[in-house]
């Protein structure tokens, strides 16, 4: 009897080192934020660094200022390996951890699971962030209540491009053919129907190419590309499919500097492994990188000194996308922020308060600079009838060794684009019966 109770004993005690102990986040009293990420997988490498500065300005916020107005956040991140199927699973897993929030706002970072979570998440009243991906007519907050495409779409992402491109061909496109090379995905389709509307008005052809999952096999893409001899790539990649294309490029003789990707094809994971490949390739990009910005630098200060720093290889701390994370984050916390001035300064804030706050925030550039954030990212200023709050982009060009600005702000062209995707939201809402209005 005595050896059976201790080898009860010990497997209770193997039990208890084994399982996570009961989260913070589970508690009433916290801020609750539920983090569907990945960090395995093709396109890992991306996500450490994003949701590593995602994390570290949670921790920030908490260390800092000891939370919003001294509610203190906490969170948890569950794995989807960039995976749709995966990604609805962690959304129902990680919901139900506080009653109250039911994860504040998530954000997957992956269009595939923002589709297939759309609808889910207005049944269970929980914002979802899309910042920089998603659903373009998601803009229209009276036909999707819950879903934010924060800062801009694939749709603006892409006309701003163009007119970056147009602007260093005397003012016209007229006449000239650029390849649309793009992750056969949700994600890469999401610009197609812009770009079209661009080429008609422009006068100029656009040849698509797609490149399967995960995209490290392109000799075919990158031979037709040669034969249809362009004057532009726009590439719409992700993951390892950057650095394959940026090295595929250079084998068929095709100049980096007439590709431009897009922000998801425009970080350090992408330019540093492809070698001298990389030199002259251009972006766009909605944030800015280096640790110039004095938030960044008080983040590694405070939060990397306090011992609870979120990523292992702290040379990723100021990159594209760890301060893209962090601009994330910091949208994450102004929703709650500006939440809490209409229903409780100090208080929990539920999911149909921060969608509130989504739809109300007001990033100005003085609060980016009480943020220590200035040139972060670009003002936002959301509304019911606009979700997304900026639609500009810059354009970045690697030089070797690291990415530099080459443009100021560039804002798409809204006659052009909003029209597109305010008859795709009509269109959606007719489908599914719902009857546009605006909540207050």
């Amino acid at each position: 009897m005595k050896s059976i109770k201790r080898l009860m004993l010990v497997a209770a005690t193997a039990a208890s080192l084994l399982a996570p102990a009961l989260p913070a986040m589970a508690q009433a009293n916290d801020q609750f934020i539920a983090i569907p990420s990945y960090r395995v997988g093709p396109y890992g490498t991306n996500g450490q660094s994003y949701y590593g500065g995602y994390v570290d300005y949670l921790n920030y916020v908490n260390l800092k200022e000891g939370g919003v107005n001294g509610v203190k956040l906490s969170w948890e991140e569950c794995e989807t390996e960039y995976n749709n199927a995966k990604g609805v699973e962690c959304y129902e897993r990680l919901k139900g951890k506080n009653p109250i929030t039911k994860g504040t706002a998530i954000n997957s970072m992956a269009t595939g699971i923002s589709y297939a979570l759309i609808d889910k998440s207005v049944e269970d009243k929980v914002p979802l962030l899309m910042m920089g991906y998603g659903r373009t007519d998601a803009v229209d907050g009276s036909v999707f209540p819950y879903a934010f495409p924060l800062v801009t779409t694939y749709q603006m992402q892409v006309s701003a491009i163009v007119k970056y491109l147009t602007s260093k061909n005397n003012g016209s496109l007229a006449g000239k053919k650029i390849v649309f090379l793009y992750h056969d995905s949700a994600y890469g389709k999401e610009p197609i129907v812009a770009l079209e509307a661009e080429a008609a008005l422009g006068k100029f052809k656009v040849v698509q190419i797609p490149v399967a999952h995960p995209g490290n096999e392109q000799g075919a893409q990158w031979l037709k590309i040669r034969q249809e001899n362009p004057d532009y790539v726009i590439f719409w990649g992700w993951g390892v499919m950057n650095q394959t294309a940026l090295k595929a490029a250079q084998k068929v003789g095709f100049p980096r500097d007439r590709i431009i990707g897009s922000w998801w094809a425009g970080s350090e994971e992408d330019t540093i492994p492809a070698g001298d490949a990389a030199k002259g390739y251009m972006s766009a990009t909605w944030n800015v990188s280096g640790k110039g910005v004095p938030l960044i630098a008080d983040i590694e200060k405070v939060v990397y000194g306090a011992g609870k720093g979120n990523v292992q290889d702290k040379s990723k701390i100021g990159s594209v996308l760890y301060n893209r994370g962090v601009s994330a984050a910091i949208a994450t916390v102004e929703a709650i922020r500006t939440a809490q001035t209409k229903f409780g300064k100090g208080k929990v804030m539920s999911g149909e308060d921060v969608r509130w706050g989504l739809e109300n925030l007001n990033i100005t550039n003085a609060r980016l600079q009480q943020l220590g954030a200035t040139g972060l990212l670009p003002e936002i200023k959301t509304s019911c009838e606009n979700h997304e709050g900026s639609g500009k982009v810059k354009i970045q060009q690697w030089d070797g060794t690291k990415w530099v600005l080459i443009s100021d702000w560039i804002e798409g062209n809204k006659n052009l684009i909003h029209p597109l995707f305010k008859a795709s939201a009509a269109k959606y809402a007719k489908e599914k019966g719902i009857t546009p209005a605006c909540m207050k």
